[in-house]
């Protein structure tokens, strides 16, 4: 019974937090730019130029965006909504994700599945499925995204084993590059030269896009 009642509370504080980020970042919003442009970053420039996963979108796109995003980020939950909507309305747009677990250690063990997962091709699948899981995203939540999702958690398993290593790289210069990004945490969306921090909305996405693109051209 104690179990199902923290439950409970976790879950209520999260949404307290949802709404709370999603409003301080609107108000935010009213009084300063969009983004800052970045085209100066040597690291804004390797990141999108990457070709490394996972990635989703047409290979030729015109706009890529690099998303760093943690699965217990109240304000990554729910802008990954709205950025999945905006990508569905905009098909010249190419997404790398990026993942920083700074929330802990639940969120970097949710971080490694969903990479792991990239080996059977469902990472998109688990990455939505993690982000729209109730908490606490323990391993039988972990497991159950993974198999809604068309993949094997024993394969995923072993995949969590013999790719060690290269998930420990990876994580590790996703950290390297939010600090030569100057980022103070999740989520914050790479848009083209534009670096947004804070939750978006569907709408806002499509400004920040369509900011990049003129920034691109000249026309910014």
């Amino acid at each position: 019974m104690r179990r199902n009642r923290l439950s409970r509370r976790h879950a209520a504080q999260l949404i307290a937090l949802t709404f709370g980020a999603v409003g301080v970042s609107y108000v935010l919003r009213q009084s300063a730019p969009l983004g800052r442009d970045v085209s100066h970053s040597p690291t804004a420039r390797a990141l999108l130029a990457t070709k490394q996963g996972p990635i989703k979108g047409p290979p030729d796109a015109d706009l890529t965006v690099v998303v760093f995003n943690d699965y217990q980020c109240p304000a990554c939950r729910v802008a990954s909504a709205a950025l999945d909507e905006a990508f569905s309305a905009d098909k010249n747009v190419r997404v790398v994700y990026r993942e920083w677990p700074i929330f802990g250690p639940s969120s970097e063990r949710a971080a490694r599945v969903a990479l792991a997962a990239d080996g059977q091709g469902i990472y998109p699948e688990v990455h939505r499925g993690l982000m729209r899981a109730s908490p606490p995203l323990d391993e039988q939540t972990l497991r159950s995204v993974v198999e809604q999702a068309g993949g094997r958690w024993d394969v995923l398993k072993r995949d969590l084993n013999t790719r060690q290593q290269a998930i420990d790289r990876t994580l590790a210069q996703t950290g390297v590059d939010a600090f030569f990004l100057e980022l103070s945490g999740t989520p914050a969306y790479l848009i083209g030269n534009l670096l947004v921090t804070g939750a978006l909305t569907a709408e806002e996405f499509g400004e920040a896009f369509e900011l990049a693109r003129a920034a691109r051209n000249g026309n910014g």
